[in-house]
């Protein structure tokens, strides 16, 4: 699947330098990073979201109704 974003230049620059410091092209840059996170199995993110709870117990309880 190919996907377009638009970066200002900003952003721009900056996925640029960061390739060129790991010396890899931008557009490799910009795939590996996205692909990442959506790659991450299920369990990977059902354990980020635990941690998260679990982190945030009381202030959930002190917030709730």
């Amino acid at each position: 699947m190919k996907i377009a974003i638009e970066l200002n230049a900003t952003q721009s620059e900056s996925l640029t330098a960061l390739a060129a410091t790991l010396g890899v092209n931008a557009e490799a840059l910009a795939q590996a990073a996205v692909a990442d996170p959506v790659s991450a199995s299920a369990d990977d993110s059902e354990s980020a979201a635990s941690r998260v709870l679990e982190k945030n117990r009381e202030l959930y309880r002190r917030l709730g109704p």
